[in-house]
């Protein structure tokens, strides 16, 4: 089999004569310039803060090492299957997230533009992480690092250890400083001109790194994806030295089996394989179609799911370690120190930095690791928001300076959205896209289509023949079984069993949200899944359409050359 469908790098040029058809050459789409650039570009979007601050902390809340049960179960109905799927949707055609879709399944290209929804959600709201490690890296560059003491003009007099209502230095920091947090979502208060400039700062580094496309980005991840790792290995060497980091371990692994007849437990593992690899988002189809075509996806697939899993569990060893030096010091239970989100990242590893010897040190490794960590995220968000409208448009955007141009206007934009995010009531908009638009029921439901697309309508078989023409045989069975039956199953029952146990997002798990809010929250969301019925209902529209306009055509010539006969015979 062949690449047919694939078109030159040439377009004609309208209004020249036909005898002479006259091309533009376009530029080259591009490809990794070797294996290395696309495992690691892959690893760097994967291994993100999901792994760092998301799944030690679920861990340790659903049953410790038991939650590990669920989790690989997930993993193998769900996440290498679907992870498989995407990159080889990618290779095969050479092509973006959406415009793939017009070979295998035209009429759930819907599934394309959902996913493209989702991920720029996600460019303008996770950079806004970036932005915060950046203010809190070039705050530790201070003789005293400013969340470890109660000295300073935010504080209010509430720290003291011997009050009933007291704070911690590392919070007021957080919420006084940093955020200058308000009361609710309805006050949005004035901009943080501090967070918006780190923001600024993240978007800038952004663009330089993403404006070549792969050419640039090939080269940035050998940095950006691997040395999060070298600041993992030297934070879990120093944790591992701290007292009280085996009580830390020993609560993080320490099996409940008890907890995995909670069903909410299963939902909160199939919840985070599918986030942290990626699925429904684009990410992976836009990486794999500048692969080679030969190229093995399907032993790529489980290197890096065993990259990304292992990741997320050592990641858990680095962080209970430290919180388990924290409750030594302060004579806490553990569970009252453990946190999760950006209560991890931006109080209680703080706050345990700041207990340690030379904390100036350990805080620019963290944070240096955090905003690597969310780098490779938002390059590969970036690019594949690129690569899906180059793809559509290749005569207007794959041109000298067309896609610099494009890149610019696109991080403008989400740099001013992202501007409500770096408000006083920022964070409060931060937490519910992140809850009702990145993550949760859109990706099941997202998957639930996919899977139907790919298994049932273009064919689970048809795809394996695709596969076998890439990388000259054929993947384990399993896989197709999954595609067909096991992961809408799973993914479907997921999404039923978390609307019937719904409860309302609460931020810091006190403040309720207003309605308008939540209505906010389920419109954004809804709006992304209901594209893939409306572009089914635009693209039946569409053709009936063609199909007019073919008769009229057809209807006008046969009376034109039935009025010429008529007048040649009289």
């Amino acid at each position: 089999m062949s690449r047919e469908f694939l078109k030159p790098n040439s377009v004609e040029v309208p209004g020249q004569d036909t005898s002479v058809k006259k091309t533009t050459q376009l530029l080259d789409r591009g490809q990794w310039a070797n294996k290395i650039e696309f495992l690691l570009a892959v690893a760097g979007t994967l291994v993100g803060l999901g792994n760092l601050w998301r799944f030690p902390y679920l861990c340790y809340k659903n049953g410790g090492g038991a939650f590990l049960i669920p989790y690989t179960l997930f993993l193998l109905a769900c996440g290498i299957p679907m992870f498989l799927l995407e990159t080889a949707m990618g290779q095969y055609t050479s092509q973006g997230c959406i415009t793939c879709w017009r070979h295998f399944c035209p009429l759930f290209e819907g599934i394309g533009y959902a996913t493209q929804i989702v991920i720029a959600y996600a460019a303008v709201s996770y950079i806004v992480i970036q932005a915060w490690a950046f203010f809190y890296l070039f705050s530790s560059f201070s003789s005293e690092v400013p969340w470890a003491s109660c000295r300073n003009t935010w504080n209010t007099g509430r720290n003291a250890n011997t009050s009933a209502n007291a704070t911690t230095p590392a919070t007021e920091f957080w919420e006084r400083r940093v955020l200058g947090i308000s009361q609710g979502i309805e006050e949005i208060g004035s901009l943080r001109w501090e967070l918006a400039l780190c923001l600024l700062l993240a978007w800038i580094l952004c663009y330089f790194c993403v404006w070549k496309g792969v050419r640039s980005t090939g080269k940035v991840v050998y940095f950006t994806a691997t040395f999060p790792y070298v600041m993992l290995v030297v934070l879990l060497a120093r944790g591992l030295s701290l007292p009280g980091a085996m009580n830390g371990i020993a609560f993080y692994l320490y099996p409940d089996p008890t907890r995995l007849v909670d069903p909410q437990v299963w939902m909160d593992a199939g919840a985070q394989v599918l986030f942290s690899f990626g699925i429904c988002q684009g990410s992976l189809t836009a990486l794999g179609s500048y692969n080679q075509y030969n190229n093995d996806c399907y032993k790529d697939t489980f290197v890096l799911c065993l990259v990304n899993g292992g990741s997320s569990f050592v990641a858990g060893f680095a962080i209970f370690s430290v919180l388990g030096f924290m409750s030594y010091e302060q004579g806490l239970p553990i569970s009252e120190v453990a946190a999760s989100g950006p209560g991890l990242a931006f109080i209680a590893y703080p706050r345990a930095v700041a207990m340690m010897p030379l904390p100036q040190l350990w805080a620019i490794c963290f944070f240096v690791m955090v905003i690597l960590l969310g780098a490779d995220t938002q390059f590969v968000s970036l690019e594949c928001l690129m690569t899906s409208v180059t793809d559509m448009f290749p005569t207007v955007f794959r041109r000298p300076y067309r896609r610099e141009l494009l890149l610019l206007c696109l991080c403008t934009v989400c740099f001013f959205l992202g501007l409500l995010l770096v408000t006083e009531g920022g964070l409060y908009f931060l937490q519910l896209f992140d809850h009702y638009v990145c993550s949760g029921n859109n990706l099941l439901l997202l998957s639930v289509c996919q899977s139907i697309a790919i298994g049932w309508i273009y064919g689970a078989d048809n795809l394996y023949d695709n596969i076998e023409d890439m990388i000259g045989y054929r993947p384990w069975p399993l896989m197709k079984i999954c595609w067909l039956y096991i992961t809408p199953a799973v993914c479907l029952g997921t999404f039923i069993f978390s609307v019937v146990k719904y409860n309302p997002l609460k931020f810091n798990k006190t403040y309720i949200y207003p309605t308008w809010a939540y209505a906010l929250g389920w419109s954004l969301g809804l709006f992304c899944v209901l594209l893939v019925p409306l572009w089914m209902i635009f693209n039946k529209q569409q053709s009936l359409t063609w199909k007019k306009w073919q008769l009229f055509k057809i209807f006008t010539f046969f009376l034109l050359t039935c009025g010429r006969d008529k007048d040649t015979w009289e």
